[in-house]
């Protein structure tokens, strides 16, 4: 084991897993997105409400990898002076925005499953019809209001110009506070956190009525004790798990980044990977989330499908291949 630490750094592995995590992200995010995009284009009449919210979420999530890890990989390589102040505060600026767009579509998302699944005698049906409408409005404002709480890291934020940090405040390989040490912003934290506050508990109480739905229909389906029952509406339900399972996931790995990276604001002595560890952590969620959708999707399976077909048109029919005498 020793030997085998000699002859591969410790650094060298972790940006291996980095590169491997940019490049499983991102090609999943964007492999679904085209894939979206062609039911859009050639098969229109397979589009539903929630596809939109599904794409805009993987741009998103796409987005959010490249700005997390690419600079965390070049500084695991030893890259000195990858950012000055310009790219620091423009990196950092787009990676929050984009990370709590992320935030802000999952919770929409959540949001819009819970509905189309909820009764039609319910409170919220009123919002099926409506909603649909909404949806490219709030798209814009996640980013306008994103764009505005995080403007304010425009002006704290420089290229890093001590390799020896000591004292509360956030340091990367690059970019540090500008008044590191010395300067606190309790409204930027305030305004993260009220934003933060309100999308993860509106994801967790739709969750919340999605499981308690789920509960009720299958309490009803063991009572009447017939599969016809539950399985019209076995295709809804599916999606309603898979969403539930993402939400948990997201849940999950935005508690530990913040946790961590909390940890790593407040600690007095600065790790030098703690940064790519916080990095490796937010851009858990945005990877696994193509992967966990795509299961039983029929955005996937129809071009798979379609791809099956053409291939069997264009091969030759074994009766028709002459065989040699």
């Amino acid at each position: 084991m020793n030997l085998l630490s000699m002859m591969i750094p410790s650094d060298t592995i972790f940006g291996v897993f980095l590169i491997s995590q940019l490049c499983i992200g991102v090609l999943g995010n964007s492999l679904l997105f085209l894939l979206y995009a062609y039911t859009f284009l050639v098969k229109p009449h397979l589009k539903k409400h929630i596809d939109p919210i599904v794409m805009h979420l993987m741009l998103a999530n796409a987005l959010t990898i490249m700005f997390t890890l690419v600079p965390d990989i070049a500084s695991t390589f030893g890259v000195r002076r990858f950012l000055n102040k310009v790219g620091c505060q423009t990196v950092l600026f787009l990676y929050r925005v984009t990370r709590g767009v992320c935030i802000c579509t999952t919770s929409l998302l959540s949001a819009f499953q819970a509905i189309t699944v909820s009764p039609s005698n319910s409170k919220w049906a009123w919002l099926k019809f409506k909603l649909p409408k909404w949806k490219y409005p709030l798209f814009l404002f996640f980013w306008v209001l994103n764009m505005v709480v995080y403007f304010h890291v425009i002006e704290t934020i420089t290229a890093i110009s001590n390799f020896t940090l000591i004292g509360p405040g956030y340091a990367h390989a690059y970019c540090q506070n500008k008044y590191f040490g010395k300067h606190k912003s309790p409204s930027l934290f305030i305004a993260m956190l009220v934003r933060d506050l309100l999308f993860v508990l509106l994801m967790t109480g739709t969750s919340l009525y999605m499981v308690n739905l789920l509960y009720r229909h299958r309490r009803r389906a063991q009572h009447v004790h017939s599969p016809r029952v539950s399985s019209q509406t076995s295709p809804e339900h599916k999606a309603t798990r898979t969403i539930l399972l993402l939400v948990g996931c997201f849940v999950f790995f935005y508690f530990s980044n913040n946790c961590f990276s909390l940890y790593s604001y407040n600690a007095r002595y600065k790790i030098p990977r703690s940064e790519g560890i916080s990095g490796a952590l937010s851009s858990c969620y945005p990877t696994i989330c193509p992967f966990l959708l795509m299961k039983n999707n029929r955005i996937v399976i129809s071009p798979c499908e379609d791809i099956q077909q053409l291939l069997i048109r264009e091969l030759p029919h074994p009766q028709h291949i002459n065989t040699p005498v």
